[in-house]
């Protein structure tokens, strides 16, 4: 007997069979690694981040902040997603990024960053350290995969309802990179760009910084495995201190300037709590006033034979710049950040401890913080440059970074962060 399938039932079955084969080809693309390409903006000297954002992958860029806490961005400028969407105050998502006030907008039209009954989030500009009331957001952003290769980027990998914050404008003022619409933040808290990226990828909670000293050439933040391609063969590795707004610090004990050590007390400051902060929005290592007196006698008594100039802001200690010997062996000297023991040093070379503050004048690229700073002693963006390649494990709380780049060379720069097929898709 022949078995007659009802028409209807055919066309239900074509119906959920072709609607299973879209949900199947839509599904989620979870690559291994991504990228997020940086810029140095030769202005400020800070580091640029391009985030692309909403559901139509308008790029944004933004200062890179390894101790912000979340991704803030500022939404008054045209800000239009159709996925955007300002989770109600009191819900899971407030409690995951740690707000518990209610938001409200006195605006006549509800937008972006404007709603009531929603959560009050403080943004924070990191190099005026001015403070502003925003509303806690959520929306998609997509970030660069790295191809199978391991030697460039790959297609964009979306994150549906990632959390950050629409901050006020008012925080958009200082000395910033032309353009930027707000902050990527790098710290150990839930919210933060690196965490949420391992949290929705299954990766460990780990990545890796790579900041060029040049503007020409780009750097990048690489989350999940790391391409050995980029990853140096050899880290030296330093326990990591994370402070309660997920801060930063390396245990940084003393000082070597050509193996002449300076020794300092850790009692100003958070130099007793965890040692020296790291941070990318302060261009040049800063140090308590006694501490960088002792630095700079040590610096100047191995130049001695070079002319000295007058100071050129920030800076306190410059030379003639023709009377430079070379950045080699036996030229300018190197310093040394001794860490946990001896053997356990992060070496700014030479040639990564001036500066070219000016035509004719290079200046020690350390800063005098006066008597009484937050933090005692912070490397800054130019020495991060110089090792190149920093690895924040944060699963096992330890920094890795490269001993000296003439030992074991970094070529994170060299990477392929362009892709000018995917940009003629037309994701812009």
């Amino acid at each position: 007997m022949d078995f007659i399938v009802p028409l209807k039932i055919l066309i239900l079955a074509i119906f959920f069979t072709s609607g299973l084969e879209t949900t199947i080809s839509r599904a989620p693309f979870k690559p291994n690694s991504l990228v997020l390409p940086l810029t140095k903006d030769g202005a400020t000297n800070l580091h640029v981040a391009y985030i692309r954002k909403r559901n139509l992958r308008v790029s944004i860029p933004v200062i890179v902040d390894l101790n912000g806490r979340f991704l803030w961005v500022n939404c008054s400028r045209n800000y239009l997603s159709s996925s955007y969407n300002a989770p109600i105050c009191h819900s899971t998502q407030c409690s995951k990024a740690g707000v518990h006030y209610c938001h409200k907008c006195t605006w006549k039209d509800f937008e972006p960053g404007c709603h009531n009954n929603t959560c009050a989030v403080i943004a924070t500009n990191p190099v005026t350290q001015v403070n502003g009331l925003g509303e806690l957001s959520q929306d998609v952003i997509s970030i660069q995969s790295i191809a199978p290769d391991g030697s460039r980027v790959g297609q964009y990998a979306d994150i549906p309802n990632f959390l950050f914050t629409c901050a006020p404008s008012s925080l958009l003022r200082g000395p910033l990179p032309r353009g930027v619409a707000g902050v990527a933040g790098l710290s150990h808290n839930q919210v933060s760009l690196p965490i949420q990226v391992a949290t929705y990828f299954g990766f460990q909670p780990e990545f890796a910084l790579c900041l060029s000293p040049y503007t020409e050439r780009k750097g990048g933040i690489f989350f999940g495995n790391i391409p050995s391609s980029v990853r140096p063969k050899t880290l030296v590795y330093t326990p990591l201190t994370i402070s309660e707004p997920g801060e930063y610090f390396i245990p940084v004990r003393s000082i070597q300037v050509n193996n002449k050590l300076i020794t300092f007390r850790s009692t100003r400051g958070r130099v007793g709590f965890g040692g020296a902060l790291v941070s990318t929005t302060t261009p040049y290592t800063s140090l308590e006033r006694s501490i960088f007196k002792s630095v700079s006698e040590s610096f100047a008594d191995q130049l001695s034979g070079v002319p000295q100039v007058k100071a050129v802001p920030p800076f306190s200690l410059c030379f003639n710049a023709n009377q430079m010997p070379p950045t080699r062996v036996g030229g300018i000297p190197d310093i040394d950040f001794v860490m946990q023991n001896r053997n356990v040093t992060w070496k700014v070379l030479g040639v990564d401890a001036i500066v070219h503050a000016r035509p004719g004048v290079d200046c020690l690229a350390f800063v005098d913080a006066g008597m009484n700073p937050r933090t005692s002693v912070v490397i800054g963006a130019n020495q991060m440059e110089g090792s190149n390649f920093l690895h924040f494990d944060l699963t096992r709380s330890r920094l890795g970074f490269v001993h000296s780049r003439f030992e074991t060379p970094v070529n994170c720069t060299d990477f392929k962060y362009d892709s000018v097929e995917l940009d003629a898709m037309g994701d812009d």
